[in-house]
């Protein structure tokens, strides 16, 4: 992730609407790989993962989970799972601007690492090759 955050572009704690526009942002500078792969992706933003996020994810505090993506897999659908319904990657404001505050990163950086991690790791893209598509988006930004 890099670069330090920018203090002054917020003079209180980010609103949901702000996430969502800067992930808005990353998703439109995500290498073209990516973005083919989910190009009928949704982007929901709320304050917390819910009880059942968590308890499919494993975790303790709702505080662990940054993002989730939560969809039909692609490379294997069932008649069932071929809905109308758009996958959707969650981000969840709360514990992304924790993990800002106690890490000192670039906030747009956050956001950018995680959508891009929450739909990289779906479709089984590579731990290697999301870093490089990484290194590529934020010397964009």
């Amino acid at each position: 992730m890099g670069q330090l955050h920018n203090v002054e572009r917020f003079s209180t704690p980010p609103e949901i609407s702000d996430i969502e526009s800067l992930a808005r942002e990353s998703y439109a500078h995500m290498p073209d790989e990516l973005r083919d792969v989910a190009s009928q992706i949704k982007i929901e933003v709320q304050e917390f993962p819910s009880e059942y996020m968590m308890e499919a994810m494993d975790c303790e505090t709702p505080f662990e989970m940054l993002g989730l993506y939560q969809g039909v897999d692609r490379k294997s659908p069932t008649e069932r799972d071929l809905s109308d319904e758009k996958d959707t990657v969650f981000l969840f404001r709360r514990p992304i601007l924790d993990f800002w505050c106690e890490n000192g990163e670039d906030l747009s950086q956050v956001i950018n690492h995680v959508l891009l991690h929450e739909i990289g790791h779906y479709f089984g893209i590579s731990d290697d090759d999301m870093e490089k598509m990484e290194s590529r988006t934020n010397t964009l930004s």
